[in-house]
């Protein structure tokens, strides 16, 4: 395996990510978060259907356009992608590996065990007022007791889903 082979370090990552934590507040004086976006984006969305789909308090208390942190989303799927063909990593495939291990090859459950986890998570990050970034690294780095517990909380979370998704590794 050659050096290009590896995947990025995760504390090189992490690092990066804190560093980017500190410039936001500095530069935009804005803290990092994602969850908003999503909402905006619907709303962007619904505005261009139905403008009347808009009209409740719901999204009135949101700027229906593009911010910092639609930029700020771009740049993480940009950055990703950019860091999968650095580290020669990228595959577009329907059903992961670790999938096919676990559950078979066909890719609807797939596709809809994805849409269901990605409601769960959005429905739960508008529920707790933020994402994990939101929550858990703008939180900490204002030494937010609430930041500490939801990380900590988004640890153990990701143990337990090691080990339902992992346990026949």
């Amino acid at each position: 395996m050659s050096k290009n082979d590896r995947p990025w370090s995760p504390y090189i990552a992490g690092g990066v990510s804190g560093i980017l934590a500190v410039i936001s507040v500095l530069v935009a004086g804005k803290y990092l978060g994602a969850s908003t976006t999503f909402v905006r984006a619907v709303g962007m969305t619904e505005k261009a259907l139905s403008p009347i789909l808009v009209e409740t308090p719901y999204f009135q208390k949101y700027t229906l356009a593009v911010d910092w942190q639609f930029m700020f989303l771009v740049g993480i799927v940009l950055g990703a992608f950019i860091a999968s063909r650095t580290d020669r990593s990228f595959r577009l495939q329907a059903v992961p590996d670790m999938w096919k291990e676990r559950f078979g090859n066909a890719w609807p459950p797939r596709a809809v065990m994805s849409f269901l986890g990605g409601m769960i998570a959005i429905y739960g990050a508008r529920l707790a007022g933020g994402c994990p970034s939101g929550h858990g690294l703008s939180g900490i780095a204002q030494m937010s007791v609430s930041g500490f517990i939801a990380a900590v909380c988004f640890f153990l979370g990701g143990i337990v889903m090691a080990h339902c998704v992992y346990k026949r590794r």
